[in-house]
């Protein structure tokens, strides 16, 4: 059976899942948009509330170009995950490659006061086979 989040990566007992799918309403092949929406959750199975404060993305495109995306929180929230909880977000990446990768990690801050970086898994952005 095929895991609802094929990706996963675990920092301090904080797992960060991906799933990722393929937005063909949203993309324009012929004019070199490919659009991909990704589904997060982060878990917290450690035994600290956790914070996310920032997130740092590494996009990088089907012919290796590389662009880094830093910024407060994820989708306007900086969420508190209680231990035992998860948290669950959807955002979308655009590229001008059929193909393409994501990674990076949020920068979190647990209940005493420690911080680090959550690993958030590198996962591949497919389109459907260009027809010529």
């Amino acid at each position: 059976m095929k895991s609802l989040f094929p990706f996963a990566a675990e920092t301090r007992g904080v797992t960060v899942r991906v799933s990722v799918s393929f937005m063909p309403e949203q993309s324009e092949p012929g004019r070199g948009r490919w659009f991909w929406a990704y589904h997060i959750r982060i878990e917290n199975g450690s035994k600290q509330a956790v914070q996310l404060l920032t997130r740092h993305w590494i996009i990088t495109d089907g012919r290796g170009v590389k662009q880094e995306v830093r910024g407060e929180g994820v989708v306007g929230d900086q969420p508190v995950i209680e231990p035992g909880t998860s948290y669950d977000y959807v955002s979308g990446c655009p590229l001008g490659t059929p193909t393409g990768a994501m990674e990076g990690s949020y920068h979190m801050v647990a209940e005493d006061g420690s911080t680090f970086e959550a690993a958030i898994p590198r996962f591949t952005l497919i389109g459907p086979a260009v027809i010529q």
